[in-house]
């Protein structure tokens, strides 16, 4: 069996070695320090970020659902390590998607997400459970999008933006992208109908900013 390295010890990176395992993966958790490698109570292989050089011949994933962390490791060990990208087999593509998809590094696509066609994805992207991304959407680098996240048509998604549990964005027109500004959060459940800013948060029905 394959091994894979998994940055991270939280729920989310066990969610991403039961992906790996699926795969046909063997998982190696890498633990930033040694309280965190010492409070590790599964299963499971995990060593430290100090020791990841004498593994530098296998691939690599991110299993840390914070963007901005995930964008630190992967500009930390650039050029150092392979990030692989890890496709549940329950997930759909629509004609060409996956081979766009596959021709990325370190997106990390959970059971059950369905992707239409012509999207375009950035590196280290989230797609959680049951998330859904429609025709046309362009996703940037680093996004998260959480468990039954909904992405209609004619999108656009910057960089690290977090699309919280259950939050759907309403299509843009055909010449004009409905476009959410990079390092944004939607809050879960939320509603978006309109533009929203960078570097903000919107929550509501409809999403209205709050900060």
């Amino acid at each position: 069996m394959k091994r894979l390295g998994i940055f991270g010890t939280s729920g989310f990176a066990r969610e991403v070695g039961d992906i790996a395992v699926e795969l046909g993966y063997q998982p190696i958790y890498i633990a930033r320090d040694q309280s965190e490698q010492d409070a590790w109570p599964f299963p499971g292989e995990v060593i430290l970020e100090s020791q990841v050089n004498d593994y530098r011949d296998i691939g690599f994933t991110i299993g840390i659902g914070e963007n901005v962390i995930r964008q630190k490791i992967a500009k930390r060990f650039a050029g150092q390590l392979s990030f692989i990208n890890l496709l549940h087999p329950s997930a759909t593509f629509g004609q060409n998607q996956r081979r766009s998809i596959e021709a990325k590094q370190g997106i990390i696509v959970c059971a059950g997400v369905r992707f239409t066609n012509n999207i375009q994805v950035g590196d280290f992207g989230v797609f959680n459970l049951n998330a859904t991304i429609g025709h046309d959407v362009i996703v940037s680098d680093f996004v998260n999008l959480a468990p039954g996240a909904h992405i209609s048509g004619n999108v656009h998604i910057g960089a690290r933006c977090w699309i919280g549990t259950g939050a759907a964005i309403n299509q843009g027109n055909g010449n004009t992208k409905l476009h959410i500004g990079e390092d944004t959060v939607i809050g879960s459940g939320s509603v978006v109908v309109k533009a929203c800013e960078p570097n903000s948060v919107y929550v509501g029905i409809p999403a209205k900013r709050i900060k």
